[in-house]
């Protein structure tokens, strides 16, 4: 036998099957070896589409809510605005997570990876209840202090159903980044498949009172996003307790253990103040855009909520890149960890060149599929044509920055985001909107031109390595 053939190493299997691989979830080898780009391909796929899952409920809710009036995308609009302060902790909690996981999956440690999970779905459970029950009590005061006119606030049961039932937006959030911090990306994938589908189902028939429902306006909206998302929570413990998959829960992991638990709150919360950072910049922004009225927060609102989505496969990307570099540091892999970086970075840098390019073009007609009103619509496609444009500058910035998540360097992004966001975007948004007297365009110019920055600066430091250098 020819002993060079004997040994040759095995083809890499074809685009098309690791995509299937992908979808499928029925990769199970290492990502800490091998093709850097068959291991991108594997994860971002799942974790792209789980994104874009999980940005669907805005745009469903935007989508059919629209149909209400401009006042109830206002409700809708205002309250996701305070929403963001629970997305950056359940986002920041996930960050910890993920790191965590990763980093003992790539020292071969799935026992220590099942004891970070409970932990952080501990932590996540201990900040739900208090927010929750503010949530219930303060939704008016919460929506006058936005900014709401009286007809705005006629829907508050919209915010005190969605901020009240939290725990289930924090741990939707934080189990998906347990499963993608294992490198069970399809799972994460199929858990919103579930509860989109409850929720796109459940929409039309809650707002508008079809068949047997109660007609419950923009109330509808949040019953129905609520349930789903809580629907995709009891899959996600289904999955965690299961045996046979990258990371498995038994009764003798459902314990506090401090040490584990504060290694994860120290991630955690730093990457949590660091979404705070950014999602408060966002909250100042939509305050300013209030003082322009309700036509501006529903034109502004469906611009976010339609970049929320075509920024979802950037964010998979940048998923996929922390995940890689984690697990290539808990191997020991500092450059392959890198190389990871940069690949994610210019696959990412393609991808949303091209959608921006696109939506530059075409915004009026994107736009025109979430309103027809004479006074929203130019101004929303005025929003969509501008932040757009720097579509390619952010996803360099989403992924760098999620790099240095995953290898557990929370405060460099952190620092970045207080300069780019509170220190320039905000101050920048008030001087254009308002002093010179640009409105709504001021205010978004505000928006891209502080995400540029952000990836620039990002870029520059993270060339440094000094994130190789961090303990998890």
């Amino acid at each position: 036998m020819n002993t060079t053939q004997a040994h040759a190493p095995a083809p890499e299997p074809s685009l098309w099957t690791t995509v299937r691989e992908s979808l499928a979830g029925s990769h199970h080898g290492s990502y800490t070896d091998g093709s850097i780009d068959r291991a991108i391909v594997l994860l971002a796929i799942p974790m792209v589409l789980e994104l874009v899952l999980e940005s669907v409920f805005a745009v469903v809710d935007v989508f059919f809510v629209s149909r209400v009036g401009p006042d109830a995308v206002a409700t809708v609009g205002l309250t996701e605005a305070v929403m963001t302060l629970i997305y950056a902790v359940a986002m920041g909690l996930g960050m910890g997570a993920t790191a965590t996981v990763a980093r003992r999956m790539g020292e071969k440690d799935p026992e220590g990876a099942a004891v970070a999970a409970v932990q952080a779905i501990a932590l996540g459970l201990l900040v739900a209840v208090p927010v929750g029950l503010a949530g219930f009590s303060f939704a008016r005061p919460i929506l006058a202090v936005m900014g709401a006119t009286p007809d705005v606030l006629a829907h508050s049961s919209f915010t005190a159903i969605l901020v009240g039932f939290n725990g289930v937006i924090l741990m939707l959030f934080l189990i998906n980044a347990v499963f993608r911090g294992a490198g069970d990306a399809a799972i994460a994938m199929r858990v919103l498949w579930i509860a989109n589908a409850i929720n796109i189902c459940l929409d039309p028939c809650l707002i508008f009172g079809l068949g047997p429902f109660p007609r419950l306006g923009v109330t509808g909206a949040a019953v129905a996003t609520t349930t789903g998302r809580g629907i995709g929570v009891l899959v996600q413990l289904y999955y965690l307790s299961r045996r046979g998959g990258r990371i498995a829960i038994g009764r003798r992991h459902l314990r506090l253990d401090p040490a584990v638990m504060l290694g994860v709150l120290r991630l955690s919360g730093s990457a949590a103040f660091q979404m705070f950072i950014g999602t408060t910049s966002y909250i100042g922004v939509m305050r300013i855009i209030a003082s322009f009225g309700s036509v501006s927060v529903a034109a502004c609102t469906i611009v976010i909520r339609i970049i929320m989505f075509v920024l979802m496969p950037s964010w998979g990307l940048s998923n996929a890149a922390a995940t890689l570099v984690g697990q290539n540091l808990g191997a020991g892999q500092p450059q392959r960890a890198e190389s990871s970086a940069w690949r994610a970075c210019w696959f990412n840098v393609a991808v949303l060149g091209l959608l921006g390019v696109l939506f530059v073009a075409f915004a009026d007609v994107v736009v025109g599929w979430f309103t027809h009103d004479p006074a929203v619509a130019p101004i929303a496609t005025s929003g969509l044509r501008i932040i757009s444009g720097g579509f390619p500058f952010y996803a360099a910035g989403y992924v760098l920055t999620q790099s240095f998540n995953g290898a557990g360097d929370t405060w460099t992004p952190t620092l970045i985001n207080v300069g780019c966001f509170w220190l320039f975007e905000i101050p920048l948004a008030y001087v254009l909107g308002l002093p010179l007297g640009y409105g709504p365009a001021g205010v978004f110019w505000a928006m891209a031109l502080a995400f540029s920055v952000m990836s620039v600066v990002s870029a520059w430091l993270f060339r440094r390595g000094t994130w190789k250098l961090k303990q998890v």
